[in-house]
């Protein structure tokens, strides 16, 4: 799917460009975000953000700040999206990865999209809490989900939101 420019009141959902490279490869080598995200170099940014038609720039105030990757299922039978999604420590605590959650959802339900699925690791905290606050809901445990570069293996918590859950539309204010 190409996606377009999409607009919230403070950031802009943007596709990449080669520009954002740097930027991105920065933001994902922080320590906050490397342990989630791992293993991203130039090489890396640019295939799977830049050129995979499959992520969006998180721009605020001029500068990329993270992206939000969106798979969506188009089977008219199954129509929903799965997000994965990563922020700049900069931009931790301040609800813009809710906002670019919710911009993205809303621009998906005009095409008709109606659930909507997040994956995290079961020791990102501060990550399910922040899903949970926009509405997300825990479905299961993903067992031995994510190989660590130790070795290891650590489960992933699936997490949904259906927009029929919220008839007054969402609200990344929300507390």
């Amino acid at each position: 799917m190409a996606w377009s420019v999409l607009t919230g009141e403070r950031m802009t959902l943007r596709p990449p460009v080669e520009a954002d490279v740097a930027s991105l490869a920065r933001i994902l080598a922080e320590d906050e975000v490397s342990r989630w995200w791992v293993g991203y170099d130039d090489s890396r940014v640019r295939d799977e953000i830049v050129a995979s038609g499959s992520a969006l720039v998180m721009e605020i105030d001029g500068r990329a700040a993270g992206a939000i990757f969106l798979y969506p299922n188009e089977d008219a039978e199954y129509r929903h999206t799965v997000i994965h999604l990563f922020l700049g420590a900069d931009w931790y605590r301040q609800r813009y990865g809710a906002e670019a959650l919710t911009i993205a959802i809303e621009h998906l339900a005009s095409l008709g999209h109606h659930r909507f699925t997040l994956d995290p690791n079961v020791n990102n905290g501060p990550a399910i809490r922040s899903y949970e606050r926009l509405g997300f809901k825990r479905v299961g445990v993903l067992r031995q989900y994510q190989l660590r570069p130790e070795g290891h293996w650590e489960d992933g918590l699936l997490m949904d939101l259906v927009l029929s859950d919220f008839p007054d539309g969402l609200d990344w204010r929300r507390d």
